[in-house]
């Protein structure tokens, strides 16, 4: 549903998953009419694994806030389900989204070449980290201004910045990294001052770590 070719991104996955499991795996591409359809949300309730595709994450949350599905997808994770997703997959776990786009800026830019406050676009997600803020294509297209622009609307989150061929694993308040790359988690910002010249802020501390394949830590 985030993508522009979801049979293609549904062959993708399948073709990967099949060697795994040999539980049904089923496409649900919803519409707003669809949205509303018992028997498919309750599909989705009960499914073992949900996988979001990558794509655009306004797209997606675009069809299921405020649905049926959003219910069935949360109550899946508090039943104990495994929700996954790529891309645009793991930015909308978050409850502040990050849509991608600038509120300064008219054009979309896949990385952001400044930081200042009241420029940075959010939208509610799915909500299933409260607690953190997800960016993902991290190291491969830059995104680190993206990132400290969220803690300084959103201060007391913990950002979250997955790179390519890399993922996070959330077991209640621990996470663990998988994946061929690195996770950049950054978090409390202190000294944060907003100016009011051309919307530039200034941060006098902030903690930044770096952690690959194996290794752990937690939010709150």
């Amino acid at each position: 549903m985030s993508s522009e070719e979801p049979d293609s991104s549904f062959i993708f996955f399948k073709k990967q998953m099949v060697k795994l499991t040999q539980n049904p795996i089923v496409m649900l591409n919803f519409n707003k009419e669809t949205a509303q359809n018992k028997k498919l949300t309750d599909s989705v309730q009960k499914a073992k694994l949900i996988f979001i595709s990558g794509g655009d994450q306004s797209r997606f949350m675009s069809v299921v806030q405020n649905t049926p599905i959003k219910t069935a997808i949360q109550k899946a994770y508090e039943n104990g389900s495994t929700i996954s997703g790529t891309s645009a997959g793991a930015a909308v776990m978050s409850e502040k989204m990050i849509t991608g786009n600038q509120k300064l800026e008219k054009e979309y830019s896949g990385t952001f070449d400044n930081i200042r406050y009241n420029n940075l676009e959010t939208a509610e997600g799915l909500g299933l980290l409260k607690t953190a803020v997800i960016d993902q294509h991290f190291l491969k297209r830059n995104r680190y201004n993206r990132l400290i622009s969220a803690l300084v609307e959103f201060p007391n989150l913990t950002g979250i910045g997955i790179d390519e061929a890399t993922a996070i694993i959330v077991r209640n308040n621990k996470v663990e990294v998988a994946g061929e790359s690195e996770v950049i988690v950054v978090r409390n910002p202190k000294g944060i001052q907003k100016s009011k010249k051309n919307n530039l802020i200034s941060i006098e501390n902030l903690q930044m770590s770096i952690y690959t394949a194996g290794q752990k830590f937690k939010i709150k």
